[in-house]
């Protein structure tokens, strides 16, 4: 089958599997604060040394991005900065009495919306306060935020790294003015740089740029441009997104622009395969679904050893035993159990104000879904994963086996009763074949969109 046939084929929607069971199969209500912490618990019992991983999520902006499916409040009030970090430390705080008391911070993320909206002293006085109630190892702890680059200060920069900090992820989107109007993203490319060298003059060692493929007006030469301006910077690290158009999830805040404005299907993926591409040539190893990494990044290291994960923040190179999101829509997860915290600011900081764990939403998994979470990792990591042959007389393989022989029949993927192995046709359909093994979409009716499409 030709590259457009597959295309048409299989560019359905699909969710992007930073977890599974996918968020919108998770129900309100259905865990409990208490149940979560019981789990919490729990997985520390079994493991009296797990290590965490802290999710900080910091929502406001000043302007919104059209492109954004992110989780945020629009504001030039900088009045709410202290209010909410208070609760956030507030949050933490209640989590103590079940940490043990040797539990090990070895990552620390902060993500948005946009962290770099909120002073200095704000930061350090957030930073501060969670180090206070856990011992860290800062030289030991990978801790990384998001910035905007035409929101981020040389005085920003340096107090996070005295912080500890040392990788910041810019986002950047496309340096094409005409893009960038559409999107309400202005920054010109000299912005970036200024930046992205102040970061590499106070001493950060890993810088990530954020790109994005699929806007409205791009082009093969347009985006070129963005590429190859990128590639002079030479961050370490540049992920590599495609837009999800999901306006009916995000209301109004994805129609700064119309439908016919996107590039299409085979015009889009022209756009990832050319910066594919260039990256590679420019000496840039392709990672995952979605990233690329300089040789020796540790982001690299870990996909050559095959130790890549993959959580709600994207690729990372370690997995930890326990992830805890602080703040607003922040999700936790150890591995058994997912918990979502309320998405309104105000309905967060309400509860939070009560004493009581802001969990709106969760997941219990059962061992069917425990399995499936592994296969799925396992493809979006490594793009390959395996099972014992006796666990096909199971009933829900067997139902995958047979979802996976259209794919087998095109070439996506190479299978046989223990192992399957996502073929190099097949990596830019790695979604398509999570979708095979995930339990909750078949024979699931949707009365509405739920995910952007695959390709």
């Amino acid at each position: 089958m030709k590259p457009i046939e597959l295309i048409r084929k299989y560019n359905v929607p699909g969710p992007r599997y930073t977890s599974y069971p996918t968020v919108p199969f998770w129900k309100e209500n259905a865990i409990k604060a208490s149940d979560w912490l019981a789990s919490l618990e729990n997985e520390q019992a079994f493991n009296p040394q797990s290590t965490l991983g802290l999710y900080v999520h910091l929502p406001y902006c000043e302007s919104l991005c059209t492109f954004c499916g992110c989780h945020k409040r629009i504001t030039k009030n900088h009045a709410v900065e202290l209010p909410y970090v208070e609760s956030v430390l507030q949050e933490w705080a209640l989590y103590q009495p079940t940490l043990q008391p040797d539990t090990e911070i070895v990552e620390l993320h902060l993500g948005g919306g946009t962290p770099t909206f909120f002073s200095p002293e704000t930061l350090t006085k957030l930073i501060e306060g969670i180090f206070q109630l856990k011992n860290i190892n800062r030289e030991k702890c990978d801790l990384s935020f998001e910035a905007h680059p035409n929101s981020t200060t040389h005085t920003q920069l340096e107090t996070l790294y005295k912080l500890g900090f040392r990788r910041v992820s810019f986002g950047i989107q496309d340096y094409n003015p005409v893009v960038q109007k559409a999107i309400n993203r202005i920054q010109t490319f000299e912005q970036v740089q200024l930046v992205h060298q102040i970061a590499k003059e106070i001493g950060y060692t890993s810088i990530n740029h954020d790109l994005v493929y699929g806007l409205p007006f791009q082009d093969l030469s347009g985006f070129q441009m963005t590429i190859e301006k990128t590639i002079a910077l030479k961050p370490e690290r540049i992920a590599l997104y495609g837009y999800a158009h999901v306006p009916w999830v995000k209301g109004t805040g994805q129609r700064g622009y119309d439908e016919n404005n996107l590039p299409k299907d085979a015009h889009k993926r022209e756009l990832y395969e050319m910066a594919y591409e260039l990256l590679l040539n420019a000496g840039y190893i392709a990672i995952g679904m979605d990233h690329f990494a300089l040789p020796g990044d540790t982001l690299e290291v870990a996909f050559q050893k095959k130790e890549l994960h993959r959580n709600f923040m994207g690729y990372t190179h370690r997995q930890t035993d326990v992830m805890i999101g602080l703040g607003m829509s922040a999700i936790s997860d150890t591995w058994r159990a997912f918990a979502q915290n309320e998405k309104s600011v105000e309905a967060y900081q309400e509860q939070i104000s009560k004493g009581e764990l802001a969990i709106f939403r969760g997941h219990f998994l059962n061992n069917e879904e425990l399995l499936i979470r592994r296969h799925i990792l396992d493809l979006m990591c490594h793009f390959e994963t395996q099972w014992h042959s006796e666990l096909l007389k199971e009933g829900f393989y067997q139902q995958i086996q047979e979802r996976l022989a259209p794919l087998a029949k095109d070439g996506l993927i190479e299978i046989d009763t223990t192992h399957l192995r996502i073929t190099n046709t097949g990596f830019a359909f790695v979604r398509n074949v999570c979708m095979a093994f995930d339990l909750d979409l078949h024979g699931h009716h949707f009365d509405k969109p739920i995910f952007s499409a695959t390709i």
